[in-house]
């Protein structure tokens, strides 16, 4: 009998319409897009105007995407989660609401957190719902609404970050594609660097802390910048080695977009030449749980049924990981 893994077969994809720009930045904060560019890579991301839209709006518009690119019906649809660091409401499901808005009515639905590395946590979920046979047909969305929880008076992030969502499809494959293997970490000392204080229930929202700017994200820039580098490099290795693939047997690396240095280096430390590197952090910026997915719908029409994907992440938490998947099917 053979093995059943869980294959990617459609992604889909979502960015607003808004582009806010290096030169933009400029006139908001002290700094200059040379000094941006060099240091992160990125020369505009996308912003969410739209009012009374939040991350649901996104992750609907690349559910939807997928769908219709797929040719299929919501309604066969077995599973929906949606991977997010910044959901429409603190109690409420995204994934739900999502699911019933695009008419996904034979699928439950939930949320996952993991900050940076939601979306690849997200890929592993599906893949165990795949192959214990129970589900044939998940649909993994990674949607961030940045811009929500940004203080654009704050250099460190507001030129980092982006809003967007992406979207994959994962459906039992008994080729030996899909999902090969995964190794996925996490460690709570990463907790004081990379946060927002307020809204949680230590810290519940009150006068004081939104006076404080406390419902902003806070980042301490060299230790995350630091733990990134080793962590994503390191487990990117590691999936090779444990996985006898040389560089030569890669063809492409997925990395999350949090900065060109950081991609550059696990890029480095796997051996992999820049031409087998997604790269869209230049134009989105961090999309946080949507950077991997955003990356398959920018870069779908370059993979082949067969090819070798190393993904990685590193996000708050600390959490990370790396996934190998052998690609499913040509555009």
């Amino acid at each position: 009998m053979k093995k059943t893994t869980a294959a990617i077969t459609a992604v889909g994809g979502y960015v607003p319409d808004f582009v806010l720009s290096n030169k933009v930045l400029e006139t908001m904060v002290d700094t200059n897009d040379e000094w941006i560019t060099t240091r992160t890579g990125i020369k505009e991301r996308r912003i969410l105007k739209e009012e009374n839209a939040g991350t649901s709006f996104m992750a609907i518009k690349a559910a939807e995407d997928l769908l219709q690119k797929r040719g299929i019906d919501a309604s066969e649809i077995d599973f929906v989660l949606v991977a997010t660091a910044t959901p429409d409401l603190p109690v409420a499901s995204t994934a739900a609401y999502v699911a019933s808005e695009i008419g996904a009515v034979n699928a439950f639905a939930y949320d996952l957190q993991a900050a940076c590395s939601s979306f690849l946590y997200g890929m592993s979920t599906a893949a165990s719902y795949i192959e214990s046979g129970r589900y044939k047909k998940v649909l993994v969305i990674g949607a961030d609404k940045m811009s929500s929880i940004i203080d654009y008076t704050d250099r460190t992030t507001c030129i980092i970050f982006g809003d967007g969502a992406g979207a994959a499809l994962f459906e039992p494959n008994e080729e030996g594609l899909g999902l090969q293997d995964e190794y996925l970490r996490s460690d709570g000392i990463g907790r004081q660097f990379l946060k927002i204080d307020a809204g949680g229930s230590i810290l519940p929202a009150s006068e004081e802390t939104v006076k404080n700017k406390q419902h902003y994200v806070y980042q301490d820039g060299k230790s995350v910048f630091k733990f990134a580098v080793s962590n994503m490099a390191d487990v990117s290795a590691l999936i090779m080695e444990r996985n006898n693939l040389t560089h030569e047997d890669v063809q492409w690396l997925v990395p999350h977009q949090a900065n060109k240095r950081i991609i550059d280096a696990t890029a480095n430390r796997m051996g992999v030449e820049p031409g087998k590197v997604m790269i869209n952090i230049d134009r989105y910026g961090n999309t946080t749980s949507a950077t991997l997915p955003l990356l398959l719908y920018d870069y779908e029409k370059q993979l082949k049924k067969g090819d070798n994907l190393i993904f990685a992440a590193f996000g708050g938490g600390f959490t990370w990981g790396s996934i190998y998947l052998k690609w499913a099917y040509n555009s």
